[in-house]
């Protein structure tokens, strides 16, 4: 595994480990035995899962890139050296993103996770008048119209 990726892994691995204040391997046996136990567990248990093989996928795609590179003649890349370079940095997105969906789950201040309107245990919160002062719109009397051969 490159360096940059052991950081990566490394990296949400010690935010899980903090976060449930556990080792990464005994918090996946508390989810398996019991994973209803504790939603947030299980959604981070099962996002890191996904990390990980997204990781897995950015390694082999990196893999068969040095590798067209170190076989690819000149300075010129040809198509199939640019196709496994766009997949590379598809595999980087995908690995980011699901990155970025554990670290959302591992903090407890990140937004849509307290306070009203939460994704989860939403609380009502007591219900304030508005910010600014307002009042009714002020009730105009009808113009007079006259109406020319109109009776009444």
């Amino acid at each position: 595994m490159p360096e940059d990726a052991d950081d990566v892994m490394g990296v949400i691995t010690q935010q899980i480990e903090a976060r449930f204040q556990m080792p990464l391997a005994d918090l996946r046996r508390a989810v398996a035995a019991a994973p209803r136990a504790n939603d947030d567990a299980t959604v981070v248990v099962k996002w890191h899962g996904m990390l990980a093989e997204a990781q897995e996928a950015l390694n082999k795609a990196e893999d068969a890139l040095v590798a067209a590179l170190d076989t690819a003649p000149g300075d010129v890349l040809d198509d199939p050296v640019m196709a496994l370079a766009h997949q590379v940095n598809a595999a980087v997105a995908v690995r980011d993103g699901r990155a970025m969906v554990v670290r959302h789950y591992t903090d407890p201040n990140s937004p849509g996770r307290r306070g009203p309107g939460a994704w989860r245990g939403a609380e009502t919160a007591p219900r304030r008048g508005p910010a600014l002062t307002t009042a009714p719109a002020p009730i105009m009397p009808a113009p007079a119209v006259s109406v020319r051969g109109a009776q009444r």
